[in-house]
């Protein structure tokens, strides 16, 4: 069982482009994968979804 963590950070390891669904992904306890498998079928629909990528990519801090 994966464990969830309570702070919301962009990993060092682990990152494609910016590390933000690798941090949702250790946010929410699934894998990265699953996370980025989302985020590309949320493309598929109409809405916002790369303008919150680039948000949470500035607001998310790094982990040390």
């Amino acid at each position: 069982m994966t464990t969830t963590t309570t702070t919301l950070a962009r990993p060092q390891s682990r990152k494609v482009i910016a590390g933000v669904c690798a941090g949702l992904a250790d946010r929410v306890g699934w894998t990265p994968g699953k996370m980025r498998l989302l985020f590309v079928l949320s493309c598929l629909l109409p809405g916002p979804q790369f303008i919150a990528y680039i948000v949470l990519w500035i607001m998310m801090p790094k982990k040390p």
